[in-house]
């Protein structure tokens, strides 16, 4: 396969692994998802596409939690982080002109609407600014090379090389899934067989 094609595989097979991530409960909390979980400050109005990793490359994923650091009630000293809660656009409708549950500075709540979010209520005054946490997707792997004698050679050191991401343990799942993608663009099933039985082997040893 050409080195193009190489990375196309190998991004997608980082990709599939790192949404495996987010299904499972216990990789969410743990470890391996940890180097993606990033903060940033935001505005009442915040559009999600602004977040960019430092290749530039729009890298959101997924909201983890918004908090409100600021002062509690409008004749309060006391400053503590509040939890903006999420509710989609249709609750927020809901509750948005009732007096019982419409949301205050002790009580914000926020939608995403457009990959866009809105934090309630508006305009605020009082001291204090929102905070982000979010899941930032892998940054796209380019194993860059250079061609000697005709032949593409691996070059690491390369100004716009990118490595995986992935956590370390994951270097045998992430080889037999590039593999698995690379013997169905060749069309050589045996290849995609014998990856994929491979990795079922390894999936059952983990569970053991």
């Amino acid at each position: 396969i050409t080195p193009q094609e190489f990375n196309l595989y190998a991004n997608q097979a980082q990709m599939e692994i790192f949404e495996q991530y987010m299904n499972d409960k216990e990789d969410y909390n743990s470890e391996k998802i940890y180097p993606f979980t990033k903060i940033v400050g935001i505005d009442d109005v915040y559009d999600l596409n602004n977040l960019v990793n430092d290749n530039n490359e729009k890298d959101f994923y997924a909201i983890g939690s918004i908090f409100f650091n600021g002062v509690v009630g409008y004749y309060s000293n006391h400053i503590k982080d509040i939890i903006v809660e999420e509710l989609n656009y249709n609750e927020w409708r809901r509750i948005a002109n009732t007096p019982l549950t419409r949301p205050s500075h002790n009580r914000p709540i926020y939608y995403v609407k457009s990959n866009v979010i809105h934090i309630t209520p508006t305009g605020s005054t009082l001291p204090g600014s929102y905070e982000m946490t979010y899941i930032a997707k892998p940054k796209k792997a380019n194993w860059t090379y250079v061609v000697v004698d005709t032949k593409a050679l691996y070059n690491p050191g390369a100004l716009d090389h990118q490595d995986f991401q992935l956590h370390v343990s994951e270097e045998t799942t992430l080889v037999l899934k590039i593999l698995q993608l690379a013997g169905i663009g060749i069309k050589d099933y045996n290849v995609v067989q014998v990856a994929a039985q491979k990795e079922m082997n390894k999936i059952q040893q983990e569970k053991q």
